[in-house]
């Protein structure tokens, strides 16, 4: 028998992230929330989620440093536009971080959305503030 694959929208905030799990169809296997902490959003994808094809969230304050976290404990993340989720989103008739989950996840589902790459975190250390005198497109 072969085994269920699942969808997750995760809809992080700097404090919790809401969880949504769907199948092949779209039904809602299981919603819920939990710390934005990599360890704990991996824990609850493996138990409610153990045939994930994709799990999603869009771009945001936290989202370079989960992506690159999820995906070094083997989760399948994809870190989505923000615009493009937004304008998925805003069918909606209730606008909750529930539903939002909700709406990602089926946006994975589908497959109706744009990848942003997610850099390392090195790239980001080594892309410092520029020093003065060096000539830019707005200040030369």
């Amino acid at each position: 028998m072969d085994q269920q694959r699942h969808y997750v929208g995760l809809d992080v905030s700097l404090e919790t992230t809401s969880i949504c799990v769907i199948d092949d169809a779209g039904a809602i296997i299981w919603r819920g929330k939990c710390r934005s902490d990599p360890d704990a959003i991996t824990a609850i994808v493996r138990q409610h989620a153990p045939g994930a094809a994709r799990v999603g969230l869009e771009t945001g304050q936290l989202s370079n440093w989960l992506t690159l976290s999820l995906r070094r404990r083997g989760v399948p993340v994809v870190c989505m536009d923000a615009r493009h989720a937004k304008a998925a989103l805003s069918l909606q008739i209730n606008k909750t971080d529930a539903n939002d989950a909700f709406g990602l996840a089926q946006v994975v589902r589908t497959g109706w959305y744009r990848e942003v790459a997610v850099k390392s975190m090195d790239a980001h250390t080594a892309s410092g503030p520029i020093p003065p005198g060096i000539a830019t497109p707005s200040n030369g």
